[in-house]
């Protein structure tokens, strides 16, 4: 679904971008509903069968569905045409905030409990096994791939003016969004999957990578709120309608990445600091009883040599 530059009128105002229109909904937007449907037919599936599937998990990917929807299924994806703020919601939803909601409902395990064994399914489960063991799943799943899409995603869209060449192709607007869903996904797999991975990053390298992140957004969301008006070409023109200057619409938007785009990654550092304390505590009480028993046999040890000492005759030297 292809969609262009929209006259605004001078009735424009906030609502407008959360308004739903039917005939707008974007292909992604079905996507959406149609993700969120099959996963609920999963979960029921289970349930009916009288087997155990996580409530929270459920909620977390259909809230994840509901975000996916929100950036691409309502009037934000109309008015992304002529609003940069418009377009970073866009992408900091797709990117950072609906990806971590969808890996947390763990819908690979889903899969393969719901898919049949038999005909058709296990080609489904054969081909979704043989892509997560995959070479190339465990290079993408690196942790510096989300460092990366953070760096073309943003400063590399913007600071180079492409995000301007891809708005001006016939569907690149749609494009831009399916591909931001889709590294989102695979970039924050490492940090917030509950699926086995080929790869799991270690706590240090988790937090480096959340670090980073934070930074090229924080760079990214400076430069918009300090940079002149006319950064991007496709952007010259005033949002006529709206009310506001194209200069307080970018500083929205740098304002929407320090904080928006910057909370998904505050959470990350603070889960994996706590993740890292409760497994070196494991850790420990795992090793406190070898090392007791090691230091209950070392002290025998000690007892028997004093006591080989203590009975055997002291000799008197001559004077």
């Amino acid at each position: 679904m292809i969609f262009t530059s929209r006259a605004l009128t001078n009735t424009l105002q906030l609502s407008d971008l959360f308004a739903f229109d039917l005939a707008s909904v974007s292909l992604l937007g079905w996507l959406a509903i149609a993700s969120a449907l099959a996963y609920l037919a999963g979960a029921i599936s289970l349930w009916v069968r009288g087997r155990s599937w996580t409530v929270p998990g459920t909620i977390s990917f259909v809230l994840g569905c509901a975000a996916w929807f929100i950036a691409t299924g309502l009037g934000l994806n109309a008015h992304a045409d002529e609003l940069i703020t418009a377009l970073i919601f866009q992408q900091l939803t797709l990117l950072v905030a609906a990806p971590p909601l969808l890996l947390m409902g763990s819908p690979g395990t889903l899969l393969l409990r719901t898919v049949p064994h038999r005909g058709p399914g296990r080609l489904i489960l054969r081909a979704a096994i043989g892509a997560q063991r995959s070479r190339a799943a465990r290079v993408l799943l690196h942790p510096s791939v989300a460092i990366i899409v953070a760096i073309a995603a943003f400063p590399g869209l913007y600071f180079t003016d492409a995000v301007s060449s891809v708005l001006a192709i016939p569907g690149g607007h749609q494009m831009l969004l399916a591909l931001l869903l889709v590294f989102g996904v695979i970039g924050g797999a490492p940090l917030w999957a509950l699926d086995p991975l080929p790869r799991k990053p270690s706590f240090s390298v988790r937090l480096v990578g959340a670090f980073l992140e934070l930074q090229v957004h924080a760079l990214f969301g400076l430069v918009l709120l300090r940079s002149a008006s006319g950064m991007l070409s496709w952007y010259a023109q005033e949002p006529e309608g709206w009310g506001i200057s194209r200069a307080l619409d970018q500083s929205l938007s740098g304002s929407l990445v320090w904080t928006y785009g910057q909370l998904p990654l505050l959470i990350v550092l603070i889960v994996t600091l706590s993740k890292w304390r409760k497994s070196d505590m494991r850790f420990a009480r795992h090793r406190r009883p070898a090392e007791d028993a090691a230091l209950d046999e070392y002290n025998a040890y000690l007892a028997e040599v004093a006591a080989q000492d203590s009975r055997q005759p002291h000799t008197k030297g001559s004077v």
